[in-house]
């Protein structure tokens, strides 16, 4: 995420072409996407033909294409010059994922501008090369004083939108008193340790509400009666806008949500950890339909993804520990849960009784110190003294609710 030191942070600015200019910018962004393409497949064949298994080097790609992305696609001489380098940069990352399927392509207009040869800002306009003017009309102004490097001009639903990257200055680490761990469910994400317990609502009935309604659509659309309507556009373009909208309430949902996570842990000094979910599709098949449905749709590797993200930018400590039995093995004693109720779990051995999304959390948390060379504060809360400890320091029968943890979200304890 950036060089030694810094993270790449993108700001998004939607930007208004002139009336006139507007026209000449749709048609210049087409032309760029299908020599995007076209330069893919090219340098791929080039591959082929000559027996590499590693993009070829600038010199050789330039006397490929530059010539003629400018006179087949008409692209000015910077711009062909940033469509071969966008190509081959999509190639290379296509072939260090396996080079399985079918290559990859551009289907939106866009464009990979190089900052200062191909685009520049300037008093609330973006220049681009070839004389086109933009009006930014949605500016994030947090990141100006930190330099401009490469953006991506893309076109959808109408709206011009110029990504900009940004090279921010890591922060400075912090010193961990503790761990925070994280516990993703279906319904709430559960956040805690042994002092405190945060739940935050997933988004996942909001997005299933929308992927239902697209999927209506496309049954009743595709009954022999109503097939015909299926190749109307406007059908088409309602169940497309129903899946966006679905992806983009569980995408809008993992970046608070991370984001609320990291800044909790960041106040307190403490360490995230996460359970590694890499392959938790595998598991996931063995399961009902309509809850494997939900638990793709949540998207763990997006909550994941954006977790690493606002730890990295707010100088967090982010660990992954193996997911294995988090929620069925005491936390004090590691012995095997026995059902005691509606998603309460109970030792039979120390006779400890929690909720099982506490005990993931609570053996995320012992997992995380494990690797990170044992516990860094003092790891129980004082000893309550109106019941019987048991051999591991808790009290045996604990109160319904778990008033160690808490049942709200952000209940301390002393």
């Amino acid at each position: 995420m950036g060089g030694e030191g810094f993270l790449t942070l993108c700001a998004v600015f939607r930007v208004s072409p002139e009336p006139v200019g507007e026209p000449l910018l749709l048609s210049l962004l087409r032309r760029y996407r299908d020599a995007l393409n076209y330069s893919i497949k090219r340098i791929h064949g080039y591959m082929e033909e000559n027996g590499l298994k590693k993009t070829p080097g600038d010199g050789a790609v330039h006397g490929l294409l530059y010539e003629e992305l400018k006179s087949r696609f008409g692209l000015p001489s910077r711009i062909a010059i940033d469509c071969y380098r966008e190509a081959k940069s999509i190639l290379k990352s296509w072939l260090g994922n396996g080079g399985n399927g079918r290559l990859p392509r551009a289907r939106r207009p866009r464009m990979w501008l190089t900052e200062r040869y191909g685009y520049r800002v300037k008093d609330g306009y973006v220049e681009i090369i070839g004389g086109l003017r933009l009006k930014i009309i949605g500016w994030d102004r947090r990141y100006d004083q930190y330099p401009s490097r490469q953006a991506v001009l893309t076109y959808r639903n109408g709206k011009f939108l110029l990504r900009v990257a940004k090279m921010v200055p890591k922060p400075q680490p912090i010193n961990p008193v503790d761990v925070l761990a994280v516990d993703v469910n279906e319904k709430y994400i559960v956040a805690g340790n042994h002092r405190v317990e945060h739940r935050f609502e997933t988004a996942v009935e909001k997005a299933v509400r929308y992927r239902e309604l697209a999927e209506r659509l496309q049954r009743k659309y595709s009954n022999g009666s109503y097939r015909a309507w299926l190749r109307r556009r406007g059908i088409r373009d309602r169940v497309r806008r129903f899946h966006e909208k679905a992806r983009s309430i569980i995408e809008d949902w993992a970046r608070k949500t991370s984001h609320e996570i990291v800044v909790v842990a960041r106040q307190n000094n403490y360490a995230i950890a996460r359970e590694d979910l890499t392959y938790l599709v595998e598991s996931l098949r063995k399961l009902p339909r309509q809850h494997r449905t939900r638990l793709v749709l949540l998207g763990y590797r997006r909550l994941g993804y954006w977790l690493d993200w606002q730890c990295e930018k707010h100088g967090v400590p982010c660990i992954a520990v193996n997911p294995k039995d988090t929620s069925s093995t005491c936390p004090l004693c590691g012995s095997r849960l026995v059902e005691s109720g509606y998603r309460r779990l109970k030792c039979p051995s120390c006779g400890f009784e929690a909720d099982r999304d506490t005990v993931a959390v609570l053996n995320i948390r012992r997992k995380a110190l494990a690797q990170m060379g044992g516990s860094l504060t003092t790891p129980t809360a004082p000893q309550m003294t109106d019941v019987a400890p048991n051999r591991c320091g808790e009290p045996v029968n604990r109160p319904k609710g778990n008033p160690l943890l808490g049942r709200g979200g952000g209940q301390q304890y002393a």
